[in-house]
């Protein structure tokens, strides 16, 4: 029972919200006599904007959001979905889409229901109250049909469905993942050419450098040829003495 007055409440709340995006004097007549909790009187107000527009999406959801109030289930779907090809696409989507799924969860339309809160949730993903109204549903959804109810194809298109969506954040996630492998391997290869570059700008010589290790070169050579001189030299007067003797 709490449960379902909180939902109620959601629905006021969100009714509500739309006074200010409606200039039609019947739309707001309905919003003051909604506030009074004067729904039957609200609902004759919004009616006659629906006949006026029978496409005014603020008419049409604060018309379902009357008739929810009064219990008319069927009523209220049926003004949701007058407009079912517009609503989805205006600013106040995730709240069309949140209150179809109120009236799907009290019509036990809980296939219905979960695929509501769902395209509510793909437009609001931090809305709590959705989360919650989902996962009831699908909770709802799985009693009904372990004892025997609901529609078998229904919920093998909701299952379908749920695998689906795991596959999508899946995919994305591996997508995410191999660009990031990618960016990582082309800053590495980017480093590995710095290294290179800068160990063959370390192997590079000046002239200069070049010139002065010529020279230590040659005056080694020269050190080397004049050691070898006088060894010679030294072993001649040797053999000199010997000869003498």
């Amino acid at each position: 029972m709490k449960r379902l007055i909180y939902i109620i409440l959601l629905l006021a709340s969100a009714s509500l919200s739309l006074e200010a995006q409606t200039d039609r004097r019947e739309v707001r007549s309905g919003n003051r006599k909604f506030k009074k909790e004067a729904y039957k009187e609200a609902e004759i107000d919004y009616r006659k904007a629906v006949v006026k527009d029978s496409l005014s999406v603020a008419a049409n959801y604060n018309l379902g959001s009357s008739l929810y109030r009064q219990q008319d289930w069927d009523g209220a779907l049926k003004a949701l979905d007058q407009v079912k090809d517009i609503a989805p696409l205006g600013p106040d989507a995730a709240k069309w889409h949140f209150n179809r799924g109120d009236v799907a969860l009290q019509k036990k339309d809980y296939a219905s229901a979960v695929k509501a809160f769902r395209d509510a949730l793909l437009l609001t993903p931090d809305d709590l109250e959705a989360k919650e109204n989902y996962i009831y549903a699908k909770l709802m959804l799985q009693n009904q049909q372990n004892g025997g109810g609901g529609n078998n194809q229904d919920q093998q298109q909701d299952q379908q469905q749920d695998q689906q969506d795991q596959q999508d954040q899946q995919d994305q996630q591996n997508q995410d993942q191999n660009q990031q492998n990618q960016d990582q391997q082309d800053q590495q290869q980017d480093q590995d050419q710095q290294n290179q570059d800068q160990q063959n700008q370390d192997q590079k010589i000046s002239p200069q450098q070049a010139q002065q290790m010529l020279q230590a070169i040659q005056a080694k050579e020269k050190e080397t040829q004049d050691k070898v001189k006088k060894e010679k030299a030294d072993l001649l007067k040797a053999r000199q003495k010997e000869k003498n003797w």
